[in-house]
């Protein structure tokens, strides 16, 4: 697998306690370097931009950052490829979940002790814009068995060149629920407008809306913001270049 013998940079602070470092991407060639000291969570945006809080970004770290390179790697076969994008969609997932709501509740253990947890409300729901976001319909599954998935068809226009809906298909009640909107590739934003819009012709509030992605460009996140300032972006990274071919790839088309 590609980058698996790599040796990572790190930076010594004692003969004894390597401090790794950690890359953000940026348009400006060089990426700025933070160290894996300083705190991190996933409201913090690595970009010179500042898009708000609204985005928010998986808190960096090696294992996400070699998934993203093996992903934009034009030399990694198509096994390696859908291998990563699967664990980096699970990851995304996983960070998706934990911005729906929860509630307190009390469990009975096998010895008879309380446990003061917490417990996942229900009224959620995915949709996927296809075709690339159903790449990452069976990651949803895996955290949420029973979830409800729609799926929405955008295309570009043959003679505008406009994004056009063409299917859309919600459970029935979709205007009530908190829906995780999935689509990995963010490029100029268009297609999650056309499908956000489709949303809120359904009854969805668009800060009902969480939008799971794993590659943005500055300019796709800021054209969904500005047109909708209450959804929510979750991503693993927002860089200039985002891997366009990623569907083909996933998918075997390419």
């Amino acid at each position: 697998m590609p980058c698996h013998n790599q040796q990572m940079n790190s930076v010594n602070s004692g003969p004894d306690h390597p401090v790794k470092q950690v890359r953000f991407a940026n348009s400006g060639g060089v990426p700025p370097v933070l160290s894996s000291s300083e705190p991190s969570d996933a409201t913090t945006l690595p970009s010179q931009e500042n898009l708000g809080p609204q985005l928010k970004l998986l808190p960096l770290n090696d294992q996400i950052r070699e998934l993203q390179t093996i992903i934009r790697d034009k030399t990694t076969s198509r096994g390696d490829f859908v291998f990563c994008a699967d664990r980096l969609i699970r990851l995304v997932v996983e960070e998706g979940l934990n911005q729906l709501p929860y509630s307190e509740c009390t469990v009975t253990t096998p010895t008879g002790y309380k446990y003061e947890g917490v417990k996942f409300e229900r009224g959620n729901c995915g949709v996927s814009i296809m075709r690339s976001g159903e790449a990452m319909e069976q990651g949803l599954r895996d955290c949420c068995r029973s979830i409800r998935i729609g799926k929405i068809l955008i295309q570009s226009d043959e003679e505008t060149q406009k994004a056009k809906v063409y299917y859309a298909k919600f459970p029935p009640d979709v205007y009530r629920r908190k829906v995780l909107l999935m689509y990995p590739i963010l490029s100029t934003g268009n297609t999650v407008i056309e499908a956000v819009k489709v949303l809120i012709e359904h009854g969805v509030q668009p800060r009902h809306i969480i939008l799971l992605s794993l590659f943005s460009t500055p300019h796709g996140a800021k054209s969904i913001i500005q047109e909708f300032p209450d959804i929510t972006i979750l991503t693993t990274e927002v860089h200039p270049v985002a891997p366009t071919h990623f569907g083909q790839r996933y998918f075997g088309t390419d």
